[in-house]
């Protein structure tokens, strides 16, 4: 089996100390957020930076995904908010296009005012103005994480996914990213053989296989289906190691990008990984 294993990783001091990141915690794959999560704008990026980042990517032959910001809610009523998580969308894309980056993983939204089939529909219609403002950059692949259902958040459903991808006008522009700490937390259960396998068949069957780009390994810090969104070290939360072993032991999971999002920084990530390579 050929398991591409990484971590979520900083950025901070230039993108390319990404690249050292995944060294130190010996990466296969990387996250990253090309920008601060907790700011609307964007610095423009320079193109020693480009190259740098593209350069040491290359050399280690690292598969990126970029995260988009948390601030972005496409399921917003607020047309202040609506406007800023679709210009903030749109450019991140063009950034992952610049920099080289496949996958852009995302949470869909929410709205505490509308029902869940409206925020849905909001969520679809939003993003079909994104597809079709970026119609040069189809070469990045836009994520759908599944979500924990804390507040009023779309996407504790697998159906709620596969809703969105239902209504967009470029669905082959999609895939879709499984978060095990927030598939946990929403209620469904991967801890036996029995529990997993029922989970990645009914994925298959609402979804399909044929979208799962990414896979988020995350334990839980808090109890199966509270619906709060906390992750924990590999092993150390309500979840625990056999339900990583399964993950780890799936053959349809070759070449998929499985990255922790774990607490801490390289130290504790390159712990993390090397948990779920002994696991491997």
């Amino acid at each position: 089996m050929h398991m591409v294993l990484g971590a979520h990783v900083s950025v901070a001091g230039g993108l390319k100390n990404a690249c050292n990141s995944a060294e130190n915690t010996g990466s296969t794959a990387i996250q990253i957020f090309t920008k601060s999560q907790l700011r609307w704008q964007a610095k423009e990026l320079d193109l020693n930076e480009i190259n740098a980042f593209k350069k040491c990517t290359a050399a280690q032959k690292l598969i990126v995904l970029s995260h988009l910001s948390y601030l972005v809610n496409l399921g917003s009523s607020d047309e202040d908010i609506k406007e800023k998580s679709l210009n903030a969308f749109i450019n991140e894309i063009k950034r992952c296009g610049i920099l080289g980056i496949k996958y852009l993983i995302f949470h869909p939204g929410s709205n505490k005012n509308l029902t869940e089939a409206e925020t849905i529909n909001k969520i679809a219609k939003n993003l079909n103005i994104i597809l079709r403002k970026t119609k040069d950059f189809k070469n990045v692949i836009l994520v759908i994480e599944t979500t924990a259902g804390q507040g009023n958040q779309i996407g504790y459903k697998l159906e709620h996914i596969a809703e969105i991808i239902n209504l967009l006008d470029n669905p082959e522009r999609f895939g879709v990213c499984i978060d095990t700490c927030h598939i946990f937390a929403a209620g469904y259960d991967i801890r036996t053989q029995v529990f997993y396998n029922n989970f990645m068949e009914n994925f298959d069957k609402i979804i399909g296989f044929n979208k799962l780009c990414a896979f988020h390994l995350n334990d839980s810090l808090k109890p199966f289906g509270s619906k709060i969104d906390r992750h924990a070290p590999i092993g150390k939360g309500y979840i625990g190691l056999d339900a990583f072993k399964l993950i780890l032991k799936d053959k349809r999971l070759d070449n998929i990008p499985l990255i922790i999002e774990t607490p801490g920084g390289d130290k504790e990530h390159k712990a993390d990984l090397d948990i779920l390579k002994s696991l491997s």
